[in-house]
């Protein structure tokens, strides 16, 4: 296919770069040295109506689609990662499952707030002895005797905007029936916890590598009771929601990868001119030279795989091997170019204010997050018809 963007698009996409400019990249160094999440950044960033791009208008979205939302991570992970992944997430973890799953209800109570940025929603999937094998849920959901309300236990890891001062909801994965033993298979369901709800508790931030400036918890949950009208889509059926979900969001994963791909080419080929060895621009030499010639091809290849990606799910056609190699190609050069990036910066690129240090921490979490590099393989194998377990 050809890829070419809409006028709107093409406005979109420099609407975002002048606001990251503007308002991200000032300030990104201090975020990550101090690990702030900048609340009012975010809020800015709802105000442009990015975290409504996909949804419909009647919920105070902007009727677009993926292709829109992977330009705009695509442009804020230029400038910085954590601000991409707060969209991105807030986005596809946090609202979406509410749209495509929710009821009528459910969708006027939560929508309208996710979509202008005045909240932020997680995506409670993750625990900490089920990661890959998301199938090994262990939190649980019980109704008590009336009927009226679920009683929550567990935890979860690695949560995504699930504790920022705007959070209103994170929506959970829980057994909530079957897997009683012999080969029974847990009933795995998906329920709404706003924030607050006493029993949930949010646990001290994570110290992680990278993405200082997004907000990462994990969460308790001990004897938290929701209304029964809480369960988000049908009982039993938040196994296949929560893959639909991950479809979805593994080409978002994807843009924000093409978008440090870019930060790492662009600031490559700038150092190369302007920083001088031996008598001459560093670029000159065939090393620095090829290296940012090989940034190209991995920004140019990406994209590609990625907005083909998005323009399957778009036009409502199957994507699922597509969305599987656009995450494990893309994450995967993105780990890749800002190593090699770092290496044309020298000993300035371990610096942490140089832009490409911050990148090459950062980005190492891409090749993990919304599914593994290893699970994307499987998933590519198993379209191939192999009999891979």
């Amino acid at each position: 296919m050809h890829v070419e963007f809409t006028d709107e698009q093409r406005a979109l996409r420099k609407l975002v770069r002048d606001f990251a400019e503007a308002e991200i990249a000032p300030h990104a160094e201090a975020w990550d040295a101090s690990h702030t999440f900048p609340v009012e950044v975010v809020r800015q960033m709802g105000e442009l109506g990015l975290f409504g791009i996909p949804f419909p208008e009647e919920y105070g979205g902007g009727g677009a689609d993926l292709t829109t939302l992977c330009i705009a991570i695509e442009e804020l992970a230029r400038v910085d990662q954590s601000l991409a992944v707060t969209l991105e997430a807030g986005v596809g973890l946090g609202a979406n499952p509410i749209f495509r799953f929710g009821n009528e209800e459910q969708r006027q109570q939560w929508l309208p707030d996710l979509c202008a940025g005045r909240a932020l929603g997680g995506f409670g999937l993750t625990e900490p002895e089920a990661g890959s094998d998301a199938g090994g849920t262990r939190t649980t959901a019980v109704l008590d005797e009336a009927g009226a309300e679920w009683i929550v236990n567990g935890a979860k890891a690695f949560i995504t905007n699930s504790g920022t001062d705007i959070t209103s909801l994170v929506t959970i994965t829980a057994r909530t029936g079957g897997g009683s033993g012999g080969n029974v298979a847990p009933e795995i369901s998906c329920i709404i916890v706003p924030a607050g709800t006493p029993g949930f508790t949010v646990d001290p931030p994570y110290r992680k590598m990278g993405w200082h400036a997004s907000d990462t918890h994990g969460l308790t949950f001990s004897d938290c009771r929701v209304p029964a009208a809480n369960l988000l889509g049908e009982r039993g059926r938040g196994f296949a929601q929560f893959l639909q979900i991950l479809d979805e969001g593994r080409i978002a994963i994807a843009a924000l990868a093409v978008g440090v791909i870019r930060c790492c080419l662009e600031q490559s080929v700038g150092y190369a001119n302007e920083r001088h060895a031996f008598g001459r621009p560093i670029g000159a030499n065939q090393a620095v030279a090829f290296a940012c010639s090989d940034l190209a091809v991995m920004a140019e290849t990406a994209s590609l795989l990625v907005y083909q990606a998005a323009w399957l799910r778009d036009s409502g056609k199957p994507y699922k091997r597509e969305a599987a190699i656009a995450k494990l190609y893309a994450t995967e050069s993105a780990v890749t170019a800002t190593r090699m990036a770092t290496q044309v910066f020298g000993g300035y690129g371990f610096m942490d204010e140089t832009p490409v240090a911050r990148q090459y921490r950062d980005a190492k979490i891409l090749e993990i997050g919304e599914g593994t590099s290893e699970i994307q393989r499987l998933v590519i194998a198993r379209d191939l018809g192999l009999p891979i377990s």
